[in-house]
């Protein structure tokens, strides 16, 4: 009896581990099957101007960056997707691109300028305007929203909070300028929180607020490259990020907070590979249109 007890045991030992040998090969064969299965998607980024940052210590809370200046990059970008193609941020307004000198704001705090218009350089990657299925702003400052009222032919994916931020009595007063540049974007679609783009988890929208009431931030998973996260101005340096320093015009310093908290944990999950939108290094090392990340 304890030998056929023992045979019976065995029998069910060997059982178990060839079903689990079975499951862990066809769980590898699902997983590369989803690898293969990614949709081809390029990213194009494209150069939106330069901002010369004259007083930085604008971007912190304490006094760390008291007279120090910074040359800040101002990307756009576009996803090719099977479904459509998305631009994600405008860069400066394009009234910069004829003016022969860079423009310092009335307060000296900024001095901008930009070279080339969205549609020339959307010319170099063989797109045009009309080619714009989704335009979506991490947010609506005057250095993400430049060329955005061009984009009549662009759906705007634009989170709740801050549509209703850029459009209050309060935004239009005080900062005509901004509510100009996206008063007149055809077609919109509002969202709240995280969005899936096309559905299939390759291009994601995801709320940071803080910076202004909808910020948002863009992953993206790449088939050959992997994960990207865009920063949108969740951080502007290096420094900032390691170090957690919240800019002294950001809409909400604990909301902030609660982003880099939340981002930081996303980034981790993912693997994403960080590009910070604004640092000069990061814009630098990603290849430009007509070339692509794919």
């Amino acid at each position: 009896m304890k030998i056929l007890t023992y045979i019976a045991l065995w029998t069910v030992l060997l059982t178990a581990l060839f079903t689990a040998c079975k499951g862990t090969a066809e769980d590898k064969k699902e997983i590369a099957q989803a690898v293969d299965e990614k949709p081809e998607i390029r990213l194009y980024t494209f150069d939106g101007g330069t901002v010369q940052v004259n007083k930085l210590e604008l971007f912190s809370q304490d006094s760390v960056y008291r007279g120090k200046s910074k040359e800040f990059a101002n990307a756009f970008y576009v996803i090719q997707h099977p479904k459509g193609n998305l631009m994600w941020d405008a860069g400066l307004p394009e009234a910069l691109v004829p003016m022969q000198e860079p423009f310092t704001s009335p307060d000296g705090n900024f001095t901008v300028s930009r070279s080339d218009s969205v549609q020339n350089q959307l010319a170099k990657a063989g797109m045009t305007m009309e080619d714009i299925d989704y335009i979506a702003l991490s947010h609506t400052h005057f250095d993400h929203s430049g060329h955005a009222a061009r984009m009549e032919h662009s759906l705007w994916l634009v989170q709740k909070a801050e549509y209703d931020f850029i459009t209050s009595p309060e935004i239009q007063k005080s900062y005509p300028n901004e509510y100009n540049a996206v008063k007149d974007i055809g077609d919109l679609k509002k969202i709240e929180g995280d969005h899936d783009v096309f559905g299939d988890g390759s291009v994601v929208i995801k709320l940071m607020p803080g910076h202004t009431p909808g910020h948002s931030v863009l992953y993206l998973d790449l088939k050959e490259h992997g994960p990207i996260l865009l920063t949108g101005d969740l951080y502007h340096l290096y420094a900032n990020r390691k170090n957690k320093r919240v800019p002294i015009f950001n809409y909400d310093v604990k909301q902030t907070l609660e982003s880099m908290d939340r981002f930081e944990r996303f980034a981790e999950e993912t693997g994403a590979e960080v590009y910070l939108q604004h640092q000069k290094e990061d814009f630098d090392k990603m290849p430009k249109a007509p070339n692509f990340l794919n």
